[in-house]
């Protein structure tokens, strides 16, 4: 069988698995599918997760993700633009569980100090727990590319509201959304860290307990 007769068998573009040169893709968002697409696109999201942790970044690779999630490789492109758009969409899904995880059972503790530093070490613990693939969702959400941009957003979004539980209803909403923007900076910067070896986990859990305790502190 030559390679032309094979849906899957011609990766494009180069490292990071951009789709096929010249091709304007527009991706559909995940609100805008029907069921059975939406059933593809989660396969494909649950192809490179797997991928993901099992061998990092370099694993995933967009003909054996079409492979792996039993779709045909042009499929891919329909909803992601790259390799990394599709990793940083796998961030978003985690942290979106991440935010269900948060609101069945919320942080604990007597200051929003106490109850902003468990969040983060929550957060922080779940990615320990997968090195691979966390390393690899990190260094898809540092790419420049415009779909990992949106979902860049969307993360920021949902890590919010996940943070926004550590708060009181009284607190001042504008101070609240400047701390809780910081936090998201040094949350991702810490992970960045990690993934390159820069600091051990332990540490970045550390910088950002010291972080929460350096903003919030004053108002408890």
């Amino acid at each position: 069988m030559g390679p032309s007769s094979d849906p899957m068998a011609a990766d494009q573009g180069p490292d990071r698995d951009h789709g096929p040169v010249g091709a304007e893709a527009t991706p559909a968002k995940g609100d805008q599918l029907t069921k059975s697409q939406a059933a593809r696109r989660e396969r494909v999201i649950r192809a490179a997760i797997e991928l993901a942790a099992a061998g990092g970044y370099d694993a995933v690779q967009m003909r054996d993700v079409a492979a792996h999630g039993q779709v045909a490789l042009g499929t891919i492109y329909r909803y992601f633009t790259s390799k990394d758009h599709l990793l940083a969409a796998a961030q978003v899904e985690w942290v979106t569980d991440l935010e269900r995880r948060v609101a069945q059972r919320p942080p604990r503790g007597d200051t929003t100090a106490l109850r902003m530093v468990e969040i983060l070490h929550r957060a922080t613990r779940a990615m320990e727990r997968e090195p691979a693939l966390t390393a690899a969702l990190v260094t898809a959400m540092s790419s420049p590319d415009s779909g990992v941009a949106h979902c860049q957003r969307e993360m920021g979004v949902v890590m919010g509201r996940i943070q926004a539980l550590a708060f009181p209803d009284d607190f001042d909403q504008i101070t609240e959304r400047r701390i809780i923007d910081a936090l998201e900076f040094i949350w991702f910067s810490s992970l960045l860290a990690w993934a390159n070896g820069w600091v051990a986990i332990g540490d970045a859990g550390e910088r950002l307990a010291s972080a929460a305790h350096l903003l919030l502190d004053q108002y408890d």
